[in-house]
């Protein structure tokens, strides 16, 4: 069974749903608390023992790259004044030289696409993908979950992070078929992008953390756009599983959809209501909002 050392993080997408605000600011800038999403998900991936973080970028997205490099004239004016815990939060943040890499997509093709993009950086082994506009509120993460269960697992295993959500909003996401237990995990029957309430396998949809084979490059290389013209990275794992095995894992914790409006600002009060400098407070201005209700 080989290490999972590697994480793709997809960066390339152009944050619509959040303008005017992400015209000059990636979306994966935008602040959860005091720390941007995508710090967030490189925490989770930190914390589930990944070594190399890959930024799938598009344009426009160079300040990705530079909050992830040192900040010589901040680190130097901490220094000055003296503000010795905040320099080293920004140390503790810092990937280590060689840890972090950067490549382009320079168009629009899909999260398939973008992953593929990746390719020479992954090499041929197992590797994990988060996408940033989820994040998964439980220590441990959901990552270091999927990676616990993946050691149990056939060598040549994919896993996919699942959890449960309302039939009624079943058609807006991928959809897994649930087939015999494995430890932790169940086996993927099928996977199914958006269907019809009425034709989904479960009440099971994938929540955006993925293990994946190398063998997706291989696919996602020849794989046809789908809607859009995008190249769905859902198609490449349909054709993958009948060769290798899926298993799906229902992750402890909550997740939340930053990419909609509702699920950001749902996660910025979640994420700050469990740290013990914060809540008390905000649950005191919450109830004045509300009325002391």
């Amino acid at each position: 069974m080989k290490p999972i050392r590697k994480a793709i993080f997809p960066v390339a997408g152009l944050g619509t749903r959040f303008l005017p605000a992400t015209k000059a600011m990636p979306k994966e800038m935008l602040p959860v608390v005091d720390r941007p999403l995508i710090q967030h998900l490189v925490d989770e991936a930190r914390e589930a023992g990944i070594e190399h973080f890959i930024f799938v970028t598009g344009r426009n997205k160079a300040v990705i790259e530079d909050y992830f490099d040192r900040q010589f004239e901040l680190e130097l004016t901490l220094k000055e004044r003296n503000r010795l815990a905040d320099l080293k939060l920004l140390s503790a943040d810092l990937p280590e030289a060689g840890t972090a890499s950067f490549t382009r997509q320079q168009s629009p093709l899909g999260l398939g696409h973008a992953v593929w993009c990746a390719r020479e950086l992954v090499g041929r082994e197992p590797f994990a993908l988060l996408l940033p506009d989820v994040l998964v509120q439980h220590k441990p993460g959901c990552l270091a979950q999927m990676i616990d269960a993946y050691r149990s697992a056939d060598d040549n295993a994919n896993v996919i992070a699942v959890e449960e959500v309302p039939m009624e909003r079943i058609s807006s996401y991928g959809v897994v078929g649930v087939g015999p237990p494995k430890g932790k995990m169940f086996s993927i029957s099928e996977m199914v992008e958006k269907p019809p309430r009425d034709k989904a396998p479960s009440n099971l949809i994938i929540t955006g953390r993925y293990i994946l084979q190398p063998e997706i490059f291989d696919l996602l290389e020849t794989q046809t756009g789908g809607a859009g013209g995008e190249i769905q990275i859902t198609d490449s794992m349909i054709t993958l599983a009948r060769t290798q095995p899926f298993y799906g894992l229902k992750f402890e914790g909550r997740s939340f959809d930053c990419g909609s409006k509702i699920g950001f600002l749902t996660a910025n009060v979640a994420y700050a209501m469990e740290r013990p400098d914060l809540g008390p407070a905000l649950r005191e201005e919450i109830k004045k909002l509300l009325g002391g209700k």
